[in-house]
């Protein structure tokens, strides 16, 4: 069952269950914490509208700056600003920032641990149309291996906005992922959110599995737990929205309780939420494991629904991908 501490939504296995992209919620969050703190500013690589940035600049134009697509050059001087006492948020599409910035991000920015937010929009497979080559399914993977960097994958758009305004505060260089579709709320204004912990979002009486999952996985993952649920098999469904620092003592206690782990991510097998839990299990816990992610491929043209099904990341996916670890 759903846990109620945590006063999620409700609705949230309706069929008319509401959506919002990811990114509105970063808008939100960066215009809150702007408010509040006015160290804060803000530089896109002229994708402002597209990553819900210009809130923002419309709010405070003297404190944003447009560097046009030069990305590399955005986060150096993110860097040198941070420097100087600012709490500067970067912006563009997550093939970009960190994509094409990631030399840029690893020296200038963590090797000198400065504040800098990167905030990669349209990250995952949720750029369907706009085919592979916009299609940032390794950023977890060049990020989280970055020392001093903290990475956060929200599930929705309102936790998107708590993580916006929790990483303003963090005094940590930080990568914060969003995919570009709409997305089911798991959560409400009311649940609890802090960096470096992860929620146990439902959790059966007698759990034969754990379901780790980060960003749009979440929602379809607690799909997945309410039809194994039916089926007799109960599980527990994690929201890891914090990559690293990986909650360590969630995932060890889960791993420990239910003997059997699948994760579930928008993002390569290899190097992504997968690859932290398993590192961590091989040391402390060996747990046995499935992985639903994107297998060693590129993406492809295709809506989001149909790319989600190619790449086996339905609910039916982790449906099966939790009966074999079980069966293993």
């Amino acid at each position: 069952m759903l846990n109620k501490n945590l006063k999620l939504n409700t609705k949230l296995f309706d069929k008319d269950v509401e959506q919002v992209a990811l990114r509105n919620g970063f808008g939100d969050g960066l215009l809150q914490a702007a408010k509040a703190d006015d160290r804060i500013v803000g530089l896109c690589a002229d994708l402002t509208e597209s990553t819900r940035m210009h809130l923002f600049r419309d709010a405070f134009p003297d404190r944003f700056i447009e560097v046009g697509i030069t990305e590399q050059n955005m986060a150096s001087c993110a860097s040198g600003m941070a420097a100087m006492g600012k709490i500067p948020f970067v912006s563009s599409y997550a093939m970009f920032n960190p994509g094409r910035n990631w030399e840029q991000i690893r020296t200038t920015v963590c090797y000198n641990d400065m504040p800098v937010k990167v905030v990669g929009s349209h990250a995952g497979i949720s750029v369907g149309p706009d085919g592979g080559t916009h299609q940032a399914i390794e950023d977890i993977a060049i990020t989280r291996v970055i020392p001093n960097i903290e990475v956060v994958v929200p599930c929705d758009a309102i936790e998107a906005k708590k993580a916006t305004v929790a990483l303003a505060c963090s005094g940590k260089p930080a990568y914060l992922r969003l995919a570009r579709e709409k997305t089911p709320l798991v959560t409400t204004e009311d649940t609890p959110f802090e960096v470096g912990k992860a929620q146990i979002l439902y959790e059966s009486a007698d759990p034969k599995v754990a379901i780790i999952a980060i960003g749009p996985m979440v929602h379809q993952s607690l799909l997945a737990a309410e039809a194994l649920e039916q089926e007799g098999t109960g599980s527990i469904v994690v929201n890891s929205a914090t990559v690293k620092p990986l909650d360590t003592n969630t995932v060890l206690s889960v791993a420990k309780k239910a003997g059997a782990i699948v994760t579930a991510e928008t993002h390569q097998v290899a190097g992504g939420l997968g690859g932290a839990v398993a590192e961590l299990l091989a040391k402390e816990l060996p747990t046995k494991m499935e992985f639903v992610g994107v297998n060693d491929k590129f993406g492809q043209s295709g809506t989001g629904p149909e790319l989600m099904e190619h790449y086996g990341l339905g609910v039916d996916d982790i449906v099966s991908a939790a009966k074999r670890v079980i069966n293993r």
